[in-house]
């Protein structure tokens, strides 16, 4: 692919191809998939999405995958899991009552089954979602890990606009 300087004015300020940096606004097609191909989230069947380096919008290791891009550059770069959405921590998996989880989904009896999700409220009153991990004559147990916790992702990105900040 043959890039060519782009030369930009913004009010009396001349920019050539800005390339992405800890300073930049980046606006930008991904997608985010699993090694086995299973795709997570993509929004390349639609509108470009638009964040700052740093801003806290995207983690850490996904930003520095693009540093160096610049606009119209495509790219794969594979995140470890530790660096996208870590390792899962086994005390992420808490033990409840049967019959307490039983109650939350008292409408749908026969849905208390492993990977049902299950929401809770945190002590802040926010929703705390977790999956059913197993289920045990007297216990339930409740998965809290992110659902993507020791996955490795597969980050596609087109680069379409970079500004320098």
């Amino acid at each position: 692919m043959i890039i060519s300087l782009i030369r930009r004015t913004k009010g009396d300020l001349s920019m050539t191809a800005a390339s992405v940096n800890e300073r930049s606004r980046v606006v930008l097609h991904f997608s985010l998939k699993l090694e086995s191909g299973a795709v997570v989230d993509s929004n390349f069947d639609a509108s470009p999405a638009e964040f700052v380096v740093g801003d806290g919008n995207m983690f850490e290791a996904f930003e520095q995958s693009m540093f160096g891009l610049k606009a119209g550059e495509k790219k794969r770069s594979v995140i470890p899991a530790e660096s996208a959405f870590g390792l899962p921590n086994p005390e992420n998996i808490h033990r409840f009552r049967r019959h307490e989880i039983e109650s939350m989904v008292a409408d749908q009896p026969d849905s208390l089954t492993p990977g049902l999700m299950v929401t809770f409220a945190d002590a802040g009153n926010g929703e705390l979602a977790g999956v059913v991990d197993r289920v045990e004559d007297e216990a339930v147990y409740v998965n809290f890990n992110h659902p993507l916790a020791g996955h490795n992702i597969v980050f596609d990105v087109h680069v379409i606009e970079v500004e320098n900040q």
